[in-house]
């Protein structure tokens, strides 16, 4: 049976209706999807803008401060403190490999933003850079043969080694008896070879390093007289009034009192 002109109508009508509905219902349900992925992006573009990224350098070379790994990634007390600081201060860190002799020149011409390479705090380094509050103190130490020969108290005419550029070096030209052949080495390493070698008597080096390399050079060599606190404290190193030693020195403050400092210490020095 043939339906009748008002049935077509109504049928036709409702069709309409429903059509209508369903456009209004997906286009809303599109200006929802993308309402929503609006605000994901913003809030995505959000945390990266407030994330600033930057680099910092460290000597690779200086263990247990820092050092290079076989796969020739970077380890070491300074690297884990960047980490920390980083995560703590919410920046995007970038941990580089840097000479030590280069470093700071390095720094001043911008090719990274931070330096952390156990490096210490002194007067002539603070007139060109501004330390963060420090995170570690060390002290020095003489590391001889332990045949006798070498006497802390009565260094004259020998050759004493050190590593040039450091607080240490300085320390060398400026105390012992100007009779002494001071020889300073681009690093410990090459310090503790001639060392071993006999092309020195003594290295001065800071106890933690002399530590780490004591532990498989005991046998013949050791700390020769008493540790020497000469004020030496280590902290990270930012160009001159760049913001960026208040975020360092926040994050420190920080890592200090809620003692995750301490644990990083004692994991590469001992409690």
């Amino acid at each position: 049976m043939q339906p009748s002109f008002h049935s077509m109508y109504s049928r036709l009508a409702l069709a309409t209706v429903c059509a209508l509905s369903m456009g209004l219902s997906a286009c809303d349900k599109s200006a929802q999807k993308t309402d929503a992925t609006g605000a994901a992006s913003q809030s995505s573009g959000g945390t990266a803008q407030n994330t600033k990224k930057i680099r910092v350098a460290t000597e690779g070379a200086y263990k247990p401060f820092n050092f290079t790994n076989a796969d020739g990634s970077l380890g070491g007390y300074d690297v884990d403190v960047v980490k920390a600081v980083c995560h703590e201060a919410k920046l995007d860190c970038d941990i580089v490999a840097q000479d030590w002799d280069g470093i700071l020149p390095g720094l001043m011409a911008r090719k990274y933003d931070a330096i952390a390479s156990g490096m210490s705090i002194s007067p002539e380094r603070a007139a060109q850079v501004d330390f963060s509050t420090p995170y570690f103190k060390n002290t020095m130490v003489w590391v001889a043969a332990k045949d006798g020969k070498f006497n802390p108290q009565n260094i004259n005419g020998l050759k004493i080694g050190g590593q040039r550029s450091t607080t240490l070096g300085q320390y060398l030209q400026d105390k012992p008896s100007k009779n002494n052949e001071v020889k300073l080495y681009d690093n410990y390493d090459n310090a503790y070879i001639d060392l071993k070698s006999g092309r020195v008597d003594a290295v001065l080096s800071e106890k933690v390093t002399a530590s780490e390399w004591l532990k498989q050079n005991s046998d013949k060599f050791g700390v020769i007289g008493s540790e020497i606190d000469n004020n030496d404290n280590i902290a990270m190193a930012v160009r001159k009034n760049d913001p960026l030693k208040a975020d360092f020195d926040k994050a420190l403050a920080t890592l200090q009192s809620n003692g995750e400092l301490t644990k990083i210490q004692a994991q590469y020095f001992g409690k």
